[in-house]
């Protein structure tokens, strides 16, 4: 695909990025089989294809428009596409570039620029959500069944683990999973002190970023991964093992630091490092796979419906790893059809595109359900919310399975 980039972006990091993304696309079409949006919808606009011939005329000048806006807000950013592209189209990257000018040429409605504002003020500080989340649970049955289904019943929480270990390891705690399901980080620091391992969270590491990234609020996320890293470059300095991450979302993007802070000289090499020792728990824990078999042993639960996010398989390009684990571990792992496509949560997108999210979360939920499984498990805080929405039968992250077979429970 040839380029001619207009003067507002020419020379600029944004413009040499979306020029070397755009070069690489040859039109095949290949990514339209694999986009949910598009497969739903059937409008070419609304596939990868169509986008990024919207975005190339962004960035070559032509006007902007509402509609523009429009297709790229139905985007999912599940990177499917990416998987499926034969070209290795960064198509992710591509969005993230064209969402973030695209929202400062186009003026939303007034109550679409409430909503985003108030998600990307709300969601990611925990200090606030935390107690919108409590009051949330406690008058749960009497909200509308939209708004509960973001609101998960509140947990019975495990113990954290006391013991001290020479091994440690960092872990995000994350901006919402501390008040919705709380139980996903305390499960796994508890695995891994059965294995010998300390888990230290830094207080002042929070949001990843994802959600104001996925928004168009670039700058906003800069600032967050910076947080993170100041937050953590101390124990970084210490010594520890890994970063952990157990939300598929985060490390997606906790991986993408170095490249989205490539030109800030004060960061770029502590984002490298950051990057180095991140870890999702899938690439993490088959490394103790004959350990985890000697501590753990099989409960009631013997088959399970594994749904893979996008943001695990697509994203950071992990597949296989939490299936041979718990298959390892004496379960009976089931993938259920068309297992590469997104559940439709996708960060705030269940709020902002309601209808697409709950057509793709029905069509999940009926090929999950299809397998005939105890128990459905994923590797998302927001893929579990939203499954769990439309199902009667239990959604948890897999871990919480892991930490609930330990020989010591």
């Amino acid at each position: 695909m040839q380029t001619n980039l207009a003067e507002f972006i020419r020379n600029t990091p944004d413009g040499d990025e979306a020029d070397a993304i755009l070069r690489k696309c040859v039109h095949c079409g290949f990514c339209t089989a694999t986009c949910p949006t598009y497969q739903l919808l059937g409008d070419e606009l609304d596939g990868p294809r169509g986008r990024i011939y919207l975005m190339k005329q962004m960035v070559e000048g032509a006007p902007v428009t509402k509609s523009t806006l429009t297709h790229l807000d139905r985007c999912l950013t599940c990177r499917s596409c990416e998987t499926t592209c034969p070209s290795g189209v960064q198509y992710g990257r591509l969005v993230e570039v064209g969402r973030k000018h695209a929202e400062q040429m186009v003026k939303r409605p007034l109550r679409q620029r409430v909503m985003r504002r108030l998600l990307a003020g709300l969601l990611p500080r925990r200090a606030l959500f935390t107690p919108a989340m409590r009051l949330g649970q406690q008058v749960r049955p009497l909200l509308p069944r939209r708004l509960r289904d973001k609101v998960p019943v509140r947990q019975r929480l495990l113990a954290w683990p006391a013991a001290r270990h020479a091994r440690k390891m960092l872990m995000l705690q994350g901006c919402v999973q501390p008040s919705m399901m709380p139980n996903i980080n305390i499960a796994t620091a508890r695995v891994l002190d059965a294995l010998g391992i300390e888990t230290i969270v830094a207080p002042q590491a929070g949001c990843c970023g994802a959600i104001r990234l996925h928004m168009g609020y670039a700058d906003d996320a800069l600032d967050d991964a910076r947080a993170n890293i100041d937050a953590w470059w101390p124990y970084i300095e210490q010594g520890v093992e890994a970063i952990v991450m157990n939300a598929s979302g985060c490390g997606a993007t906790v991986k993408e630091y170095a490249h989205l802070l490539r030109d800030d000289p004060a960061y770029v090499e502590k984002a490298r490092r950051v990057v180095e020792l991140t870890r999702d728990l899938s690439e993490l824990l088959p490394a103790f796979e004959e350990q985890l078999v000697a501590t753990t042993r099989r409960r009631s639960i013997k088959t399970v419906a594994w749904h893979p996010p996008c943001t695990l398989q697509h994203g950071q390009q992990l597949r296989g790893g939490v299936e041979r684990l718990l298959t390892a571990l004496g379960l009976d792992v089931r993938l259920p059809a068309d297992s590469h496509l997104c559940c439709g949560s996708a960060g705030t997108y269940s709020i902002t595109q309601p209808r697409l999210s709950y057509t793709l979360r029905n069509q999940k939920v009926d090929r999950l359900q299809a397998l005939e499984p105890q128990l459905i498990v994923s590797a998302n805080i927001g893929c579990i919310t939203h499954l769990q929405s439309g199902t009667a039968i239990p959604v948890t992250h897999w871990i919480e399975l892991v930490e609930h077979m330990l020989a010591t429970n």
